[in-house]
């Protein structure tokens, strides 16, 4: 028997859209879910959850359900067509499809369109929250990975300060710091291979792969005023050579 403690290890962060025209079935479906997961929003069938999904989106700064759960034969989109509006937005989307014996023409269709999950009609507890522990790992193993590759374009210059290649945020002590597009720019070519020293023709090159003009005069005034941002010690002046992002300890 699943115990339920493990599955709130998994699903206490999470939020879930569940769409099912059934009143009964609806409300007792979204109170089990209630129990488990942070966030449970209803839809009542695919056009309303397609409407709830966008607005979901929209309010909460561009972050998606963790996981859906859909029945398959409602009004105003099926299942099917609601899994296909739904990928057309985001294709990594969650979804268990929720089907009945007599739904056997949708399951291929739903297949093809890469649902994995499914859970039979009438419900059976511990099948459901098994198929929620799975669905669940699954979002947060993905979660992790996503946050490693962060992590990996994440260059640290020093205790303090880091530079994010993905999102050129410079962060110094939990704050950002505002930067010009040439100091961005100087900054990614940098963090690169930092501890490698940047002649002042790569850097020039680099620019002028973004069609734009930086001469050596120019480049000695922009490390000035990066030095005022960022610790001086991060970046290093080569005599002669070039620039580097000094390896932090």
């Amino acid at each position: 028997m699943l115990n339920s403690k493990e599955l709130m290890n998994y699903t206490k962060d999470l939020s879930i859209l569940f769409v099912e025209d059934h009143n009964d079935l609806r409300e007792n479906v979204t109170e089990i879910l209630s129990t488990f997961f942070k966030k449970v929003d209803y839809a009542i069938n695919g056009e309303d959850a397609l409407k709830k999904y966008k607005e979901y989106y929209d309010f909460y700064d561009k972050k998606y359900y963790d996981i859906i759960i859909s029945d398959i034969r409602m009004p105003r989109l099926n299942g099917v067509e609601l899994v296909e509006g739904i990928y057309n937005i985001n294709p990594n989307q969650n979804i268990i499809i929720v089907s009945a014996h007599d739904d056997s023409k949708y399951l291929l269709p739903l297949i093809n369109l890469g649902i994995e999950q499914f859970i039979k009609k009438p419900l059976d507890y511990q099948a459901f929250l098994k198929t929620l522990l799975d669905t669940a790992r699954n979002v947060i193993l993905s979660q992790k990975a996503k946050l490693t590759q962060q992590n990996h374009n994440l260059k640290r210059l020093s205790d303090f300060i880091t530079f994010s290649k993905e999102n050129n945020i410079l962060i110094d002590n939990n704050n950002i710091v505002a930067l010009t597009k040439y100091e961005i720019l100087f900054l990614q070519l940098l963090s690169d291979n930092i501890g490698k020293i940047y002649s002042n023709e790569d850097i020039t090159a680099y620019y002028c792969s973004f069609n734009e003009t930086l001469d050596i005069v120019n480049i000695r005034k922009l490390v000035s005023k990066l030095r005022k941002k960022i610790s001086k010690n991060c970046i290093d002046s080569v005599y002669g050579v070039g620039y580097r992002l000094l390896p932090h300890a």
